[in-house]
């Protein structure tokens, strides 16, 4: 197995920054002009006034979103006015392969949050605030699921150190809590719900919550109908009757999504992380493009996307929640 290298964009970077004392110094006798160099594969560029990344990003990427390409190709450059950095136009590493391993993408799962917080599906809010916060200093970025797929079926490559972050089953506390520290640090996150649940109780969130939610660039996922086991066929019921169950958990769930939010529902959260190849062929039939376990682990490019490890957030440490960040795996692919 191979890759395509990225060697021109670090030393690029270099050789630009070597010379660009000289290139002020030509500019002072000339128009000015903060395009330095253009080709297919690379803009060499002066930052103007103002300018950030995510400007960059989208007046050369076509999307503000894409920020993350900028700053990693340009590390250890600060962005300030007159500063030169350079643009990779081009994808090289759609797969995140290097020659000593691969990139790997872990996908936390939450659940309920409380000031106070008792039994293990719940996360204290301070606690969760501290776990949000050394993702962001730590040089972490919130992937949507949506650029997650895209990674899995090589059409778009990630930035290094990508999380999913996720929230399940439709806790009013995901809005109230998990929300507002989200925002803090400029993360968004998945929310997988049942819809049996949605706007039940005081306890769960509202659709009104959720569409306020999705029009900040949170994504909405199915989680069931009633968040039954879907592996398991209840007593006295025959196969026939339980597929009809397992039908109705699968499609009503991502009928009444798609009606409520005015989407194409594509992304599962199996309830308690269980499935079959029955249940998978039924995800594929009702259009289901990615779904998640709760089996640990991170994931490359070439999982199954209908069979995604999910790292569970029940302790309250932060060295066990560290652990569960791992995004490279080491191999030698020489």
């Amino acid at each position: 197995m191979s890759r395509k290298t990225l060697p021109s964009v670090k030393s690029l970077v270099a050789a630009v920054l070597m010379i660009g004392g000289g290139l002020v110094l030509l500019s002072s006798c000339a128009t000015t002009t903060p395009l330095l160099l253009q080709s297919e594969d690379f803009t060499v560029y002066r930052l103007q006034k103002g300018e950030t990344p995510v400007t960059v990003a989208e007046r050369f990427l076509g999307d503000p979103k894409r920020s993350w390409v900028v700053e990693e190709a340009n590390k250890g450059v600060s962005f300030k006015t007159g500063q030169v950095v350079v643009i990779p136009l081009k994808e090289e590493n759609k797969a995140g392969l290097r020659a000593d391993g691969f990139q790997v993408v872990p996908i936390l799962c939450y659940h309920r949050f409380a000031d106070d917080c008792e039994g293990p599906l719940c996360l204290p809010a301070r606690i969760f605030d501290q776990q949000m916060k050394y993702l962001k200093e730590n040089g972490y970025r919130a992937v949507s699921c949506r650029e997650l797929l895209a990674f899995l079926e090589y059409r778009q490559a990630l930035p290094e150190k990508a999380v999913v972050i996720t929230l399940d089953d439709g806790y009013r506390s995901a809005y109230e809590i998990a929300y507002p520290i989200l925002k803090k640090y400029g993360f968004t996150a998945t929310l997988f719900v049942y819809t049996d649940f949605v706007g039940a109780s005081r306890n769960a969130i509202t659709w009104d919550q959720l569409r306020e939610m999705r029009a900040y660039g949170f994504e909405v996922g199915g989680h069931s109908v009633s968040h039954a086991d879907l592996t398991q066929q209840r007593k006295g019921e025959d196969p026939r009757t339980y597929k009809a169950r397992i039908e109705r958990e699968l499609l009503v769930s991502k009928q009444i999504i798609d009606k409520k939010l005015g989407q194409n529902t594509i992304f599962l959260a199996f309830p308690y992380g269980r499935y079959d190849e029955t249940i998978l062929g039924m995800c594929e039939r009702f259009g289901y493009e990615m779904a998640v376990s709760v089996e640990r682990g991170s994931n490359p490019f070439f999982a199954d996307p209908l069979t995604l490890r999910r790292n569970q957030i029940l302790t309250k440490d932060m060295t066990t929640f560290m652990s569960r960040l791992k995004t490279f795996q080491k191999a030698s692919l020489r």
